[in-house]
């Protein structure tokens, strides 16, 4: 009986070789040809030139770094607040669990009356074993001062009384880290919230101040910024076909590309040395910069002229490597053609299994 020998299915390795020659070779003769990739960005057209004028101050780099503007305080900003004078506007009544500072002359030699007395949770000032209490709840201090006569005239002769304020238990203090929320304000718990978005320290200062004032008796207050939350800086990595990257780092003043750079661990596999900064115009008015950076003169040969110093709203932007997306992109075009001839082969295959349940994959002899 003679051996039947069915074709043979080409191997799907053999096929996927096949379609990548041909897809190289096409893309070779676009190229030739003077066609270019999709992504690739567009010829610009020159800029126009800029009218006479004075010479513009040179890029703030590594060499020649400036001092930022000052600071503008927007969400989620963190102050510093704390206060220095916080006095209760007149006239004060006073209240349990108040600090009073009392100094009496006059008094019997052995038991002064001088020096920091609480006032208890019924109202009352203890004055001592030789003078009793007095009931100063309610009152203001001059009133309390002549409450304080009152009792002490009892056992002393003409006393002399000086009450004053010296801690009071309803007043909040003021002290510590306060985010400004999205509302653009900062909360000063039992005195309200006051407005800064927009200000620079000094004028929260006085914004603050200006608020309080409302509450205390000519207050003073210091503000700094404990955390600078809301300048920040971007670092964006082209993906070579596998998804950008998106680096934000908050701005401190005083860093640089490599600085920069250095936050997300140095360039990866996936990008090129082509690097620049898209830097916003101030205020939206003019055209934005775009500076490029020579990164092999930064790195090996130590250049600052292109390390650039960082600006708050600056985009560095990180070039893929075009291999490796060429080689992505060819993957995407070539990897459903596979999957397609590889269930294309496995059909046939199974066919001729079917056909031929016998057949021996050493030559198809039965």
């Amino acid at each position: 009986m003679a051996a039947v020998t069915p074709q043979k299915a080409v191997p799907m390795q053999n096929r996927s070789l096949r379609i990548r020659l041909m897809l190289i070779a096409f893309l070779a003769g676009g190229l030739a040809n003077g066609c270019r990739f999709i992504g690739d960005r567009p010829a610009e057209a020159p800029l126009p030139s800029a009218p006479a004028g004075p010479p513009l101050a040179p890029i703030a780099s590594e060499q020649n770094k400036v001092s930022l503007p000052p600071y503008i305080i927007e969400p989620p900003d963190i102050l510093e607040v704390d206060a220095i004078k916080v006095v209760p506007k007149a006239p004060y009544k006073i209240e349990a669990l108040d600090y009073l500072g009392i100094n009496v002359n006059g008094t019997l030699r052995d038991e002064p009356i001088t020096g920091t007395y609480a006032v208890e949770p019924g109202g009352t000032v203890n004055l001592g074993p030789a003078y009793g209490r007095a009931k100063v709840e309610g009152l203001t201090l001059e009133e309390a001062a002549e409450a304080i006569y009152r009792v002490l005239s009892r056992v002393l002769k003409q006393p002399e009384v000086s009450v004053t304020l010296a801690a009071s238990s309803g007043q909040q203090q003021i002290a510590g880290e306060h985010r400004v929320g999205p509302d653009g304000t900062v909360n000063l718990g039992t005195y309200g919230t006051v407005y800064v978005t927009g200000m620079t320290v000094e004028e929260a200062k006085k914004a603050i101040e200006t608020h309080l004032a409302e509450f205390l008796d000519t207050p003073e207050v210091s503000v700094d910024v404990f955390n600078y939350a809301s300048k920040v800086y971007y670092i964006v990595g082209q993906g070579a076909g596998f998804g950008d990257s998106l680096v934000r780092v908050q701005i401190t003043g005083n860093e640089t590309v490599l600085d920069a750079i250095s936050q997300t661990g140095g360039l990866t596999r996936l990008a090129s040395k082509k690097i620049w900064i898209a830097r916003p115009a101030p205020g939206g008015a003019g055209c934005d910069q775009i500076l490029p950076v020579h990164w092999d003169e930064i790195t090996r040969g130590a250049s600052t002229a292109t390390n650039y110093q960082i600006l708050p709203g600056d985009r560095i932007y990180i070039s893929e490597d075009k291999l490796i997306a060429l080689d992505s992109m060819m993957g995407k075009i070539i990897s459903p053609f596979e999957r397609l001839f590889g269930f294309t082969t496995l059909g046939v295959q199974t066919v001729e299994e079917v056909k031929h349940p016998g057949l021996s994959n050493n030559g198809g002899v039965f």
